[in-house]
């Protein structure tokens, strides 16, 4: 075993002493860099990786979830003042798991789970029970709105009215609820998200209006839309505006198409200006009709006939006499008269139609309408100006017919519609808006054009000919070919002169086979 050993070291010895300067340096270098990089990856892959597991807590929270770890012997990291808590990525997810089932994370809310600890063995007084159930409720509360996408953390106050047998359900107060809500960085809640607040605290309170919730941010307070049961002020009023000038836009296309075939859509100019009236109106109306066909009578529901009679004797008898208690000239009567009397009644009770309407006018009517029209002069003739007079009063009477005004009236039309004449600039179709004629832009176009075409054939063919040469320089290359090199004549009878002037010769006119005979000569010496 030592024998072995001592040869390799012999080895290496004697290598390392044949080896130069340069070599010893490199190898040294590379040995070293290949040390450091084992020492720094053997730290790295044993340092302990930490995880996020708990974010944004509050100090009643991170004490709670600190005391967890340290009980279990689980070592974290703080962050963020606190508020944030690293554990061991392989911890991760079993501290997550076991903080959430021991209630640990509560974002500072109590919820229900308060009315199973805590309480006296004698029960508590109806006070302490209302302050304990809405502290749980606001907790509740408080959880819902954390829990909703870009929430970062929430304040709840709702305040409920107190029940009293001697007030009704009208005279009591309503419940009313105030939220303060912190978004997360950078993230701003859409309106469907906003009418999702306000509905999950209004289910969440008993007898709790859209109209009593406020809810708040750092930019200001969210309003809840109609689809909330809230009135967004700024929707309404876009919604409006859209109306309108979508109506205003239909009425100016229908003239236009109208009037664009008798005087040219290039040769007038159409502004219409409109008032709505947005107010929506709801009307109940109970009304009872005597049934068709029957005399204007409704059905007989029940009747009643009565009738009696009656018979009797009137007038007084007695003897006729003076005496002194008797009136003078008074003829007595010697027997009475009978009569007698009848008496008749009916009672009938009739069920007519009752029609119950519910009338609810149109989100919105037209109040006004006036119609601007302005023709070149050269296209408005009487004709033309009577048709288009008559054709505007038309549409502004059918359009105003249900704004309560007088349409009938002439008078009050011919306000609402202007017809102007005017002088339009001539429009020269052989001129562009640079001032260029049409013939001098169609030049130049063509002339662009055959430039841009003789450049591409150049293009192609020099590609062309550069891809010959390309390839007879490749068979140049693949198939060698002998080369011929110059001579001369070198039996010329001992004429160095005659000699030399051919060499001269050859070396100013072809200097390359000059030089190939050079070559030729000294590899024959």
């Amino acid at each position: 075993m030592n024998e072995t050993f001592n040869q390799y070291k012999t080895k290496v010895a004697q290598l390392w002493t044949g080896m130069g300067k340069k070599q010893k340096v490199m190898i040294g270098a590379t040995a070293g860099v290949l040390v450091i990089t084992v020492v720094l990856l053997t730290m790295v892959f044993s340092k302990t990786q930490y995880e996020l597991a708990f974010q944004n807590l509050d100090s009643t929270d991170s004490a709670a979830v600190m005391n967890y770890l340290d009980s279990n012997n689980i070592p974290y990291q703080l962050a963020n003042s606190g508020q944030n808590i690293l554990v061991p990525a392989a911890n991760a997810e079993k501290v997550k798991v076991e903080a959430g089932s021991q209630g640990l994370v509560q974002n500072g809310s109590i919820g229900f789970e308060s009315f199973a600890s805590g309480s006296s063995p004698f029960g508590s007084t109806d006070r302490e029970f209302d302050v304990k159930y809405r502290s749980a409720l606001n907790g509740e509360i408080q959880r819902l709105l954390n829990g909703m996408n870009g929430v970062q953390k929430s304040n709840v106050l709702v305040t409920l009215p107190e029940e009293s047998a001697f007030l009704s359900t009208e005279e009591q107060e309503p419940a009313s609820a105030s939220i303060m809500i912190t978004f997360k960085p950078g993230y701003r809640p859409t309106q469907k998200e906003v009418d999702g607040y306000y509905n999950l605290v209004k289910t969440s309170v008993p007898k709790l209006a859209v109209e009593n919730i406020t809810i708040s941010s750092a930019e200001g307070e969210l309003t809840a839309s109609n689809d909330a049961g809230g009135v967004d002020s700024s929707t309404t009023v876009e919604n409006h505006f859209q109306i309108q000038k979508k109506y205003e836009s239909e009425v100016k296309r229908s003239i236009q198409q109208t009037l664009g075939k008798i005087v040219g859509l290039d040769n007038m100019v159409v502004n219409v200006s409109s008032s709505f009236n947005f107010d929506k109106k709801k009307t109940d109306e109970q009304l009872v009709k005597p049934l068709e066909n029957n005399n204007n009578n409704g059905i007989i529901v029940s009747e009643a006939t009565n009738s009696s009679s009656s018979t009797g004797s009137s007038g007084s008898g007695g003897v006729a006499g003076t005496g002194s208690t008797d009136v003078p000239g008074y003829q007595a009567t010697t027997g009475g008269d009978s009569s007698s009397s009848e008496d008749n009644s009916r009672t009938t009770n009739y069920e007519f139609n009752r029609i119950n309407n519910q009338i609810e006018s149109a989100p919105y009517v037209i109040k006004d309408l006036s119609i601007s029209v302005a023709v070149d002069k050269s296209k408005l003739s009487d004709d033309a100006k009577t048709y288009v007079n008559d054709f505007l009063s038309s549409l502004v009477r059918a359009q105003l017919r249900e704004s309560g005004q007088n349409v009938d009236d002439d008078a009050i039309i011919a306000k609402k519609i202007s017809i102007s004449g005017l002088t339009f600039m001539a429009s020269d179709d052989t001129s562009t808006t640079s001032g260029i004629s049409m013939t001098m832009a169609i030049g130049i176009g063509a002339a662009a054009l055959v430039l841009i075409g003789a450049l591409g054939f150049m293009l192609v063919k020099r590609r062309r000919k550069q891809a010959a040469e390309q390839q007879m320089l490749a068979e140049e290359v693949l198939t060698p070919h002998k080369i011929d090199y110059a001579t001369v004549e070198m039996e010329m009878g001992g004429n160095d002169n005659q000699m030399r002037k051919q060499l001269e010769t050859l070396a100013k006119n072809k200097p390359e086979e000059f030089v190939n005979l050079l070559r030729t000569w000294l590899a024959d010496e």
